[in-house]
């Protein structure tokens, strides 16, 4: 990356458990982690993280399998990559830089990490933002035939290895321009030139393989985690964010289904498609900051 790209952050690397974390942080006050989603990386945040970290202490690691961060292999059960091993990694990643409770906002897969660690860690998180999920459980319980068109690869990627590893190999760069290109409203335009450069660069055969075991934990590991808390609920306040051109908007109430996960719930939908952080950052920021 270059110099001006995340200004004023420092690139650091921590050991967690069983993985190694990437991450960049900057500024300073009360902390604020923000996880990325598929098939992204921490660079998805260059342009929020600087302006949060005027008044916050700004995190944003490479969750575990994707970016810079340690790719374990998977193992039969896919626990290595269950939201809870990843929710872990956040935790002990806030412990080796010294913070005991923080922000969190995740976007996608980092939203779905966001829903578990304020489950399994609640005394750790003081304010809590999803973008552009439902919880895991409801969005598998209520599939149809709409949503299982419009979520292919929720179906593709959990196929057993190494079918989908061995087709997106053929050409990657195909397969993730197209699931950016698709699952937002304004086309790669959107996406700044450094930041897909860094999607494609982490998009190696490692790579495809940790993120077709994330997807593939959710729909074993995790719906076993999930159904076993299904009555608990997040206690911290929620920010639920989602594009009012997306997926998500058609298929749920989104206030509704969040409410039934958590206490205190408030949110909103912004002027854009899946990609919301990048594709309507002015209103992503506003909102992170009127609530944070």
């Amino acid at each position: 990356m270059s110099a001006g790209f995340f200004e004023g952050f420092e690139q650091r690397r921590v050991a967690t458990r069983d993985a190694e974390i990437n991450l960049r942080i900057g500024g300073s006050g009360d902390p604020l982690v923000l996880l990325h989603g598929y098939p992204q990386t921490h660079a998805m945040w260059h342009d929020l993280a600087p302006k949060l970290a005027e008044r916050h202490t700004v995190i944003c690691p490479d969750l575990r399998g994707y970016g810079d961060s340690a790719k374990p292999p998977g193992g039969g059960n896919h626990a290595l990559y269950s939201k809870r091993a990843m929710a872990a990694d956040v935790v002990q990643v806030m412990d080796d830089l010294g913070f005991r409770r923080f922000g969190l906002v995740g976007h996608d897969r980092g939203a779905r990490v966001t829903h578990r660690l304020c489950l399994d860690h609640p005394e750790r998180v003081r304010r809590a933002c999803v973008i552009d999920i439902a919880p895991t459980l409801t969005m598998y319980r209520q599939t149809d035939m709409a949503f299982a068109a419009a979520y292919f690869h929720w179906f593709y990627l959990i196929q057993p290895y190494d079918l989908p590893e061995r087709m997106i190999a053929a050409d990657p760069s195909a397969w993730l321009r197209h699931c950016l290109g698709a699952w937002g409203k304004s086309g790669l335009k959107v996406f700044a030139s450094e930041a897909l450069a860094e999607y494609e660069r982490c998009f190696d055969p490692a790579g495809i393989h940790a993120t077709c075991e994330d997807y593939r934990a959710s729909a074993t590991i995790d719906l076993e985690h999930d159904e076993a808390d299904a009555g608990e609920r997040i206690d911290c306040p929620l920010l639920v964010l989602w594009g009012e051109k997306g997926v998500v908007q058609r298929t749920y109430d989104v206030l509704a289904v969040w409410r039934a996960k958590a206490e205190k719930v408030e949110g909103q939908a912004l002027p854009c498609g899946h990609f919301v952080p990048e594709e309507a950052p002015a209103e992503t920021l506003a909102a992170l900051e009127a609530f944070f």
